[in-house]
C-alpha cells in the first residue's frame, strides 16, 4: 500500500521520489501498525497461555509473534528504500521521465 500511495502521489500530486515515499509512509504507517497489532495480540494467548496441552502451542505462538515483529521491522525500513532504489535504477536506465514538482504561481511544472 506504500507503494501505491507514492506512485499516487508522484503522478497525481507532483512530488518528488523521495518526498512522495516519505508521506505515503506517514499515511500508511498507522493502518499497517494497526494490523500488525491485532494479528500479534491474537497470537498472545498461544504463546502465553498455560493449562492442559500449552506446552504444544507455545512455539507456535513464539513463532508467530516474533516473525510479526521481525517482519513488520524489516518491511517498514527496506519499502521506502527499495522504492527509491527502483526509482534511481529507472532514471538511470531512462525510461522515467523526471518529476518536478508543480509551480505553486502558474500552475504548471518544471518552470
Amino acid at each position: 500500500m506504500m507503494i501505491d500511495f507514492a506512485l499516487d502521489a508522484e503522478r497525481n500530486h507532483g512530488l518528488a521520489p523521495r518526498d512522495a515515499i516519505y508521506q505515503a509512509c506517514l499515511l500508511r504507517f498507522r493502518p499497517i501498525m494497526m494490523t500488525t497489532m491485532s494479528a500479534i495480540l491474537g497470537a498472545l494467548p498461544l504463546m502465553i497461555g498455560w493449562g492442559e496441552g500449552s506446552e504444544l502451542r507455545h512455539p507456535l505462538g513464539i513463532t508467530m509473534v516474533g516473525g510479526l515483529i521481525f517482519s513488520q521491522a524489516l518491511t517498514l525500513f527496506t519499502t521506502p528504500v527499495i522504492y527509491l532504489a527502483f526509482d534511481a535504477l529507472a532514471r538511470r536506465a531512462g525510461s522515467a521521465p523526471r518529476v518536478t514538482p508543480l509551480s505553486r504561481d502558474s500552475g504548471t511544472a518544471g518552470e
